[in-house]
């Protein structure tokens, strides 16, 4: 349906979010018949109306969201230099390979640049990238890991994750830091999802790590690893060259 008064696509929104606790800018172009654009600007004004909260790709219902996950904080953080690495790190992903794929919002972008292979697995433990597909990425089938849902962070974990993880060997694993200790290796914050992505580098054919260079050095409490495993990390910039020599003793490329 065509409609091209602001208003009434603004109603039709809202009327939607009743319905449904998010939208995509996808899905209301194609139902609306306008561009993309448009749509964004609608969904802006909403917001400025206190009548929806935007997320990346869309926005969600103030009247059913009971939290705001830890990924829509961060969803804006960074942005550029997520892209970047998405766009170098799709490349190692080919029509029919399956591919686990790490929970946050770099992630959320490798998997939104492979969308349009053909026959490829994501597996992953994180609800918006599973949900990203159900809605935007036909081409690309999910498999959800199991577990206990992290509340607030929207990702399983804990034994049945792990359990899972054992009867799976995926051609390659995209791995998230939280931070990257130079001379110690990868770093996360959260006990379970440690020992998740530390099972994440070892159960794949291949793994890569994605992280933006204000990782190098950050705050992070649980080590899970290093590149000694790892194919090849994918960075937006490595200014000091740590990571890069890091990765040289340990036979890891570093791309950016």
């Amino acid at each position: 349906m065509a409609l091209t008064s602001p208003e009434e696509r603004r109603t039709a929104i809202l009327s939607m979010l009743d319905r449904a606790a998010s939208v995509q800018v996808t899905q209301l172009a194609e139902a609306f018949g306008v561009s993309r654009v448009t749509v964004r600007a609608d969904l802006d004004a909403l917001a400025r109306d206190g009548k929806l909260r935007r997320t990346h790709g869309g926005a969600v219902s103030l009247s059913k969201t009971l939290t705001v996950s830890v990924q829509d904080r961060r969803v804006n953080v960074n942005v550029e230099a997520k892209r970047a690495i998405a766009r170098l790190a799709a490349p190692f992903v080919e029509d029919g390979d399956s591919v686990l794929v790490d929970s946050g919002t770099t992630a959320l972008e490798l998997v939104r640049a492979i969308s349009g292979r053909r026959g490829v697995t994501v597996v992953t433990d994180d609800f918006t990238i599973a949900d990203y597909v159900d809605r935007s990425a036909p081409s690309l089938d999910v498999i959800m890991l199991g577990g206990s849902l992290r509340k607030g962070h929207r990702y399983t974990a804990g034994p049945l994750a792990l359990r899972t993880l054992e009867l799976l060997r995926p051609d390659k694993a995209f791995v998230t830091p939280t931070s990257y200790a130079p001379g110690r290796g990868l770093m996360t914050n959260n006990q379970d999802m440690a020992e998740l992505k530390r099972s994440f580098l070892a159960c794949a054919e291949r793994a890569y790590v994605l992280m933006d260079q204000s990782k190098v050095g950050a705050p992070g409490l649980l080590w899970f690893g290093t590149l000694e495993s790892v194919e090849a990390v994918v960075m937006d910039a490595d200014p000091e060259g740590v990571v890069a020599s890091d990765a040289a003793e340990l036979g890891c490329r570093v791309i950016y």
